[in-house]
């Protein structure tokens, strides 16, 4: 028997590839599925099935076009209605991979069809629990996500939930091992763990929704509490795992259509598509095309652009590095953003070169700031609230990224603000996007807040 977690930091998602005597299970595999059959064939294992733990709100699954590609079937739990062939297990079911067994564990809660899946080994001892978004290491899966679709409050969903997790998974052995499909930096729990694996035992004693002596109100308060909205392309990730959607060799390909410059300005101007520029913030505020928005690879890319481009409809034109551009066709086909109509040949050089209109952020250095800096100036902190009440420039005011749809609009154009994030990545997306929209009335503040405390401005601890 072999385990292997397939972790992607981008998503913070783990996929799960298990085999036995000649035979293999994925569970939660990615949107690309031609390395899960590369890595069949090289192991010389047949995929039996393919596990689904629920319909995923952050990511598009693979499990459409994995299940055309090897004919092996697709298995979700009870109260699952996908519109496409699938095998609905029933709760206490097993299915046989080689010498193991994978028993269906119905666990309602963080949605309706929420289902984990415990291995149980050659030796029939209870190993390993594919836990999904019911449980995570040091958290649980949040509960309002699922409310329209279940006909149900999120404190009703919580208090489902709250059974599931005390009759299904706290009475396993405390050595089972629990495999979560997210870890930090996933919008899909609160207080997720950096680990990415524990045992039941470790969650008893340290996840604080597993406390032994909680109670029903206590779980439901503490779970819903605090729970930031969910970005906008979670609702259109589950309808395309629910429906299905186009290949991902489709998208990958209009993607890949390299267009010169003056194609991709056709393009532009004619159709309307978003400018997604994928470069570095250094390399972005130094030139870029008139209207771009700056969403960098380095980083949280892909959850970012779910949480900015409201429409995953939306037709997008991509300014990638050189050599990026199949990297960023992924990882936005990972989260439904399908419509690519194609990438600019030779980047952003390519532009400069043709002579056509290139447009710049007014990007200032922390020690100019701290020099210009007085109480009377307007500072937005582009930080989560978290991050604002830790430690902030005296005044500033707290505007999060996620939230810029909203609070852009308050914005008085005629008055001069500064803007700043940690360290460069965020603020910059949000100096694209004013800009895009009109607004040229900032600074922002290269290095964040960061390089303002190496400057040794008067900060405030909350």
């Amino acid at each position: 028997m072999q385990i292997e977690q397939i972790y992607t930091g981008c998503l913070a998602q783990g996929a799960y590839y298990i085999t036995s005597n000649g035979e293999a299970a994925i569970i939660d595999p990615l949107r690309e599925v031609q390395p899960y059959i590369d890595r069949l064939k090289r192991d010389s294992v047949k995929l039996k099935y393919i596990f689904e733990t629920h319909f995923h709100a952050d990511f598009v699954s693979g499990h459409i076009d994995l299940s055309k590609k090897t004919g092996a079937p697709i298995i979700f739990g009870p109260e699952a209605k996908p519109e496409f062939s699938f095998i609905s297990a029933k709760d206490g079911e097993d299915f046989h991979v080689g010498n193991i067994t994978l028993k269906t564990l119905h666990t309602p809660g963080h949605t309706l069809e929420s289902t984990c899946y415990l291995l149980i080994d050659e030796d029939g001892d209870e190993h390993a629990l594919f836990s999904g978004d019911t449980l995570f290491i040091g958290d649980v899966g949040r509960p309002d996500l699922a409310q329209k679709a279940a006909h149900m409050t999120q404190e009703q969903l919580a208090a489902t939930l709250y059974h599931s997790l005390r009759k299904k998974i706290m009475t396993l052995p405390d050595n089972v091992i629990v495999y979560p499909a997210h870890g930090a930096g996933s919008a899909c729990g609160k207080n997720m763990s950096k680990e990415t694996v524990s045992t039941i035992g470790n969650q008893k004693q340290y996840n604080y929704a597993l406390r032994a002596n909680m109670t029903e109100a206590e779980f439901i308060k503490e779970v819903t509490e605090d729970l930031l909205p969910a970005p906008a392309y979670f609702s259109a990730n589950v309808a395309m795992n629910k429906r299905g959607y186009d290949s991902y060799e489709t998208v990958f390909n209009n993607g890949m259509r390299a267009l010169d410059p003056d194609e991709f300005e056709a393009a532009a101007d004619d159709i309307g598509a978003l400018i997604l520029d994928t470069r570095n913030n250094g390399d972005f505020y130094k030139g870029f095309i008139p209207q771009s928005v700056n969403i960098g690879l380095n980083g949280d890319f892909a959850p970012w652009v779910g949480s900015l481009i409201a429409d995953v409809n939306q037709e997008i034109l991509l300014v990638t590095d050189e050599g990026m551009e199949e990297e960023t066709v992924t990882r936005l086909s990972r989260v439904g953003f399908d419509n690519i109509l194609g990438h600019l040949k030779g980047g952003f050089a390519a532009w400069g070169k043709s002579g056509k209109e290139t447009d710049q952020v007014d990007r200032i250095k922390a020690e100019e700031f701290v020099k210009a800096y007085d109480n009377h100036h307007t500072v937005i902190d582009i930080r989560k609230e978290a991050e604002y009440n830790s430690q902030h420039i005296e005044h500033a005011e707290n505007k999060p990224l996620a939230d810029i749809n909203t609070w852009i609009k308050d914005i008085d154009p005629a008055k001069h603000f500064y803007i700043h994030c940690a360290g460069g990545y965020r603020s910059m997306m949000a100096a694209s996007i004013l800009q895009s929209r009109g607004y040229r009335n900032f600074s922002e503040i290269e290095g964040g807040i960061s390089a303002v405390i190496d400057s040794k401005i008067i900060m405030i601890k909350n």
